[in-house]
């Protein structure tokens, strides 16, 4: 439950003693921005956190924006959140860690809402979107980062608008700050249509949020969210597909992973064949990962990222790794961690099995994403991973360039517990392309929809969602 009230925080300077540092630091660059809006309305949770209340922020303030006229930019309204970071320092939420790093998850979200000309007071629903994105993120401890996207696949706003979907990038007013606690940034939340968000995944999010600001009704240069907005940028200027198409020839897709609905049959030997450790088998009480292979499945997804850099699986170690690399922050934990996913079997009694013939299994939304792997990733030299949300089941696709897989050319299938790779040649890859290109059209797609490649002993099949809710699937 939440409430709405004029925000009793930053009155006139000085702050009062008891008054939390960490909320202090950030209502200091809210007031630099609106010196004349010391009391802007929030949206505030009535059971906090830390109380057992459902809702992350603390809070979220609601500015209004005049914009900037003589650049194109609207006036519109300016959401501020408080509670991703840490701002009261007593371990109650986050983590004391010192001044040096990164406060509770270092950042704090935005958004900017276009105005419309009858509002006199701001639509509060944004606030609840950004407790929908804190709470992933507490959930998960996952961060996110400038250039992520988040399908959301339902209007921001509940409403009918084809705003129906996330990318994130830094605020363009707001400055990171530092708090007693450590560092905050501010992201901000940019609302996209299904199509845009196709093309960051099959390019990248900060290029298509380039382009968001070269399109005034988009988003413009502070990239501000226009629900009533009902063409793509692709439809308000077709030269921009250009530009998409012409990226993702040069640069492929620097997305490097997915979390998804999918499974794999090892074909080389029967399913019943419960004892063997190396193999997955569907209708059978899947196996966990195990740490360490979480561990390199881990690294494998932030090395990809490195868009410029040569595509690198790192070797099994046991040693955690929490460096950063040139895309991303470190974060608590990255995409493919879980706390399910501490080993059944120890580590060292599982070894890699090679397989003669296997058969992956995906739901639409995750095998729409194929032909992205296949074109965006591996012809470009690199790899793709899908992680299953509904088990601890992963399948790697990688390419003859990419160091480190123990999936070779002799031996493209190999699999290390419940963790397949795949290794497909540029060859296979074309061929590929060609049988899947109705995944193009999900809509005109009937399921289930299987194809297959006889001489590689490789099946792909498209199946329901309700196929991978039950778990004797």
């Amino acid at each position: 439950m939440e409430e709405l009230r004029p925000s009793g925080g930053p009155a006139p300077q000085p702050f009062p003693a008891l008054f939390p540092p960490g909320l202090h630091a950030i209502y200091g660059e809210c007031r630099r921005l609106y010196p004349e809006q010391p009391n802007p309305l929030q949206v505030t949770a009535i059971v906090k956190y830390w109380l057992g209340g459902p809702d992350p922020l603390d809070y979220v303030s609601m500015y209004r924006n005049l914009g900037s006229p003589a650049r194109g930019v609207p006036e519109h309204w300016h959401y501020v959140s408080f509670g991703l970071s840490d701002l009261y320092g007593d371990n109650r939420v986050h983590e004391y860690t010192g001044t040096d790093g990164s406060s509770g998850f270092g950042f704090e979200l935005t958004f900017r809402l276009k105005r419309e000309a009858e509002e006199s007071a701001p639509p509060t629903w944004p606030a609840e979107l950004m407790q929908g994105l804190a709470r992933y993120v507490f959930q998960s401890e996952n961060t996110f980062c400038s250039g992520d996207h988040v399908s959301w696949h339902s209007p921001l706003d509940n409403s009918e608008s084809r705003i129906q979907h996330m990318l994130l990038t830094e605020d363009p007013q707001m400055q990171p700050v530092q708090t007693p606690f450590g560092m905050v940034s501010f992201l901000q939340i940019v609302g996209i249509c299904t199509e845009e968000l196709h093309a960051a995944q099959q390019w990248n999010g900060q290029g298509i949020l380039e382009l968001l600001r070269t399109v005034p009704v988009a988003g413009g240069p502070w990239l501000i969210t226009d629900m009533r907005r009902g063409e793509t940028i692709f439809e308000i200027d077709p030269h921009l597909q250009e530009r998409v198409d012409k990226g993702i020839e040069t640069e492929g897709s620097n997305l490097s992973g997915v979390s998804a609905k999918c499974a794999w049959d090892d074909l080389s030997r029967p399913p019943e064949d419960e004892d063997d450790s190396r193999s997955i088998c569907i209708g059978t009480q899947q196996r966990r990962l195990s740490g360490k292979d979480t561990e390199q499945i881990r690294e494998a997804l932030r090395r990809g990222l490195e868009i410029n850099s040569k595509s690198v699986l790192p070797p099994i170690s046991s040693q955690r790794h929490n460096g950063m690399n040139h895309d991303r922050a470190p974060s608590r934990k990255d995409s493919l961690e879980s706390e399910s996913s501490a080993a059944l079997i120890p580590h060292e009694l599982i070894r890699t099995r090679q397989l003669e013939s296997v058969h992956l299994k995906f739901n639409q939304e995750s095998g729409t994403l194929i032909p992205l792997c296949l074109r965006g990733r591996l012809l470009h030299g690199r790899h793709f991973t899908y992680k299953s949300i509904t088990g601890d089941t992963a399948i790697t696709f990688v390419s003859t360039g990419v160091e480190g897989a123990f999936a070779t050319e002799e031996h493209p299938y190999a699999a290390h517990g419940p963790w397949l790779q795949i290794l497909l040649t540029e060859e296979l890859v074309e061929k590929m392309l060609e049988d899947l290109e109705d995944l193009s059209s999900p809509e005109e797609l009937k399921l289930p929809k299987e194809y297959s490649w006889p001489a590689n002993k490789l099946k792909i099949s498209i199946l329901p969602d309700t196929v991978f809710d039950n778990p004797l699937h």
